[in-house]
C-alpha cells in the first residue's frame, strides 16, 4: 500500500500535508480502496471553519456513504471543485489530485495527535 512519508495522517484516514500555517487535506489509499468506487463527493463551502474531528463533507461510493473528519482546526481557504465533476480522481490519485480542500490552520494543537506513515499503517494492520 502507498503511504507517501511527506504528509501526516489521523485515524480517520484523511491525510495532511502542512506548509506554514496551511493544510491539504484527502483521504488515504487505504480508505478510498475500502470506499470502492467514489461516485460523489460533498465538500465544505470556502469560509467554513473546522474543529478537529468535526465533519467537513461525504465520500458516497458503489459501497456506502462516509463522512470526512477534519484532521485540524482551521478555516477552509480552497475546495477541489475538480471533484464535483470527476469524483472517481480520489481512485486513481488520492494523494495528488484527489486532495479535497485547504484550510488555514487556526490551531496547530491538533497535529501532535496525527500519525506518520509508519504509525499510520500500523493502526490500520491492527
Amino acid at each position: 500500500m502507498d503511504m507517501p512519508k511527506d504528509r501526516k495522517y489521523s485515524i480517520d484516514h484523511e491525510w495532511v500535508i502542512v506548509e506554514g500555517d496551511e493544510a491539504t487535506i484527502g483521504i488515504t489509499e487505504y480508505a478510498q480502496d475500502a470506499l470502492g468506487e467514489v461516485v460523489y463527493v460533498d465538500l465544505p463551502d470556502e469560509g467554513e471553519s473546522f474543529a478537529v474531528g468535526d465533519t467537513f463533507g461525504e465520500v458516497e461510493s458503489v459501497k456506502s456513504v462516509s463522512e470526512l473528519f477534519m484532521p485540524v482546526s482551521g478555516e477552509v481557504i480552497a475546495i477541489n471543485d475538480s471533484l464535483a465533476d470527476a469524483p472517481e480522481t480520489i481512485n486513481d490519485d488520492c494523494y495528488g489530485d484527489g486532495w479535497m480542500i485547504r484550510v488555514r490552520i487556526e490551531n496547530e494543537s491538533g497535529l501532535a495527535d496525527l500519525l506518520d506513515a509508519e504509525a499510520y499503517l500500523a493502526s490500520i494492520d491492527e
